[in-house]
């Protein structure tokens, strides 16, 4: 039976084989087309229907399947799924015979968990299972979590942050956060309009976040719409003023994760203090993340190596080597 690791983020997924192999990283997004009828058709899947955002006709709507890591419409999840695997290399028969373990949020609510089971056995996923993200996290980056010492572990995905402590296969804290990468894009949006009366696309507003994370240069040129005049106009962005404008939501972030040290035992937070912590997701990117954790709490801060893909490469690991921390469908 095939085995595969599968992310399925609010703004990405990814899907590793056995080995680890990452083999899908695409945007979780998908263009539908209204004929008018009940149901509508898929007409592009991932960094096709990304490229669609703010330039479709009024039938057709680019959608995210999930919100905040969990699914909000059932049968629009089962069909991005099943996109998901067209692009899985393997026969028809082989896929029929998929044995998954997909990340879920540490906050998702039994019913949510039900309806990912329920959406990937209906995508053709013979035998589904779940995984903690922030687990299948640490696993992707080696840490093993049968070992006794406590492990803190914060990933700051598109649509939640989330901080898990574990010991011994057993978790001891958890938090969660609305406030990821998502609001962190909504606040350069925001900043530049309220600023510089510049207004841009989302996806212009996420690039922006990103090229702060990774400009060489201390300012670089935006692009636009006039906020007063509705006519194309660039403005010089200095990076200071991009982290500027996430920096409230990093707070927040910071605040959660203090709420769960708080809830660590005393030794607990002694092996913390001696390994330090694990971030990886897209928001850990951020020059600024590490060093604003670090001067909130003093400790290590650890960045993946491989921050966007370890939870569906520890997904994938787990289905081998990790049964114990899978929950297995009935």
């Amino acid at each position: 039976m095939q085995a595969l690791g599968i992310d399925l983020g609010t703004a990405n997924t990814v899907v590793c084989d056995a080995d680890g192999n990452v083999i899908l990283n695409e945007p979780s997004m998908m263009a539908l087309r209204c004929d008018g009828g009940r149901r509508s058709t898929v007409v592009a899947v991932g960094r096709e229907a990304r490229a669609l955002l703010g330039r479709t006709p009024p039938e057709i709507r680019v959608c995210r399947p999930l919100q905040d890591g969990v699914i909000v419409d059932l049968e629009t999840a089962r069909r991005f799924l099943v996109e998901v695997l067209e692009r899985v290399p393997g026969s028809w028969w082989t896929r029929r015979r998929l044995s998954a373990a997909i990340g879920v949020p540490v906050g998702a609510t039994a019913l949510q968990r039900r309806g990912l089971l329920e959406a990937a056995e209906e995508a053709g996923i013979a035998r589904p299972m779940l995984i903690s993200e922030p687990i299948a996290g640490a696993l992707g980056c080696g840490v093993d979590p049968s070992q006794p010492e406590t492990h803190v572990v914060v990933d700051v995905g598109g649509g939640t942050s989330e901080v898990s402590a574990f010991s011994g296969w057993g978790r001891l804290a958890s938090r969660s956060s609305p406030l990821a990468g998502d609001e962190m894009t909504l606040a350069v949006y925001r900043y530049l309009r309220d600023d510089h009366q510049l207004v841009v696309g989302e996806i212009d507003a996420e690039e922006i976040k990103i090229r702060a994370a990774t400009e060489v240069n201390l300012a670089f040129v935006v692009e636009g719409q006039d906020a007063a005049t509705g006519r194309a106009r660039v403005v010089n962005l200095a990076v200071e003023e991009v982290l500027g404008a996430v920096r409230p939501v990093a707070d927040a972030i910071v605040e959660t994760i203090s709420a769960c040290l708080e809830d660590l035992p005393a030794q607990g937070v002694r092996d913390v203090m001696a390994e330090g912590v694990l971030v990886f997701g897209g928001g850990s990117l951020l020059p600024s993340f590490e060093k604003l954790l670090q001067d909130a709490f003093g400790f290590t801060i650890r960045r993946a190596d491989r921050p966007l893909t370890c939870v569906a490469e520890g997904a994938a690991l787990a289905l081998t080597r990790h049964q114990d921390l899978l929950e297995i469908a009935a």
